[in-house]
Parts: C-alpha cells; structure tokens; sequence
C-alpha cells in the first residue's frame, strides 16, 4: 500500500520530503520499497503534513533526487493495524457505491478535505466525467463492507 511519494530533497544527508503522505505508515524502523529500492525508514522529522524522512541506502541529496516521484511502498502485512470503523485507502478503492439498493458509481480514490476524508466516486447517474465525493462522516456513510466491496451512503446527506 501507498505510504506516500518521494518528494523534493531535504539537505544534504539523502532526506526528502513525503507527498502525498499517509503518516501512519511513516514510522521509524518500517520496511519501505522505492522503486526497485527495498529499505527501511531510519529518521522521521518534519509534520505529518510535510513529513521528511530518511531512508537506509540513500546517503545524499543526489540519491534522494534520483527517487523522486516513486511510490513508498508498505507491504500490508507490515501496516498498523486499524481501528474498527477504520479503512486502507486501497480497501475502499472500487468498492460500488449504493444510496440503498440504487447502484450510484465506483470508488476511484480517497482524498483529504480541509475537515475530513472523502471517497471521490465515479458518478453513474451525472454526465459522463462527472465526480461526487461523498465525505466519510457517518452522517453520509450507513456502512461499508469491504468483502462485499459495497459501500452504502445516504445520498440525501450528501446533496444537501
């Protein structure tokens, strides 16, 4: 699963800064693949909104520009685990999206919004390209079933 992508370099010492970053899985001592690159998180400074992190095998500033772009990969089995009512981006991504048994579009993506994560769905029932984002608060979301690959949302809530 997506820990992140490798960002711009951070000094001199092979740091750089983590986009697009899922802090729970930046932590210390976790095995990491950048590319072809298989390693582990040795340092961890910064926010989790800008976090910067150190990686073994990447020693300078050239090294952290060469892996810029690239996914950080966290092996599942090696993720924290999660809280119940808690998700993997990556588990909720495709799930079909139902309003009760109207079938209303796929899951693409989960982003984050200044007040709260949304599923970003490819809407069946709006023109062609259209995208509703549907907030993940449980005014708007009646359950999700990850095996199922269902996930029921209440679309009143969500078009108010």
């Amino acid at each position: 699963m997506s820990a992140g992508r490798v960002g711009r370099p951070h000094g001199l010492d092979g740091s750089f800064y983590v986009t697009m970053a899922r802090p729970r899985l930046l932590e210390l001592g976790t095995a990491v693949s950048i590319g072809e690159l298989a390693s582990e998180i040795v340092r961890r400074r910064g926010s989790d909104r800008r976090p910067i992190v150190s990686v073994r095998g990447v020693e300078d500033r050239e090294g952290a520009e060469r892996l810029r772009g690239l996914e950080l990969a966290v092996a599942a089995a090696d993720a924290p685990p999660l809280e119940d009512g808690e998700w993997w981006a990556s588990e909720l991504e495709g799930c079909v999206v139902y309003d009760g048994e109207r079938r209303v579009g796929v899951v693409e993506k989960l982003i984050e919004l200044p007040s709260c994560e949304a599923l970003q769905v490819a809407s069946e029932q709006a023109p062609a390209g259209s995208e509703l984002l549907v907030p993940m608060v449980r005014e708007a979301i009646r359950s999700v079933d990850v095996a199922a690959r269902r996930i029921d949302v209440d679309m009143s809530f969500v078009q108010e």
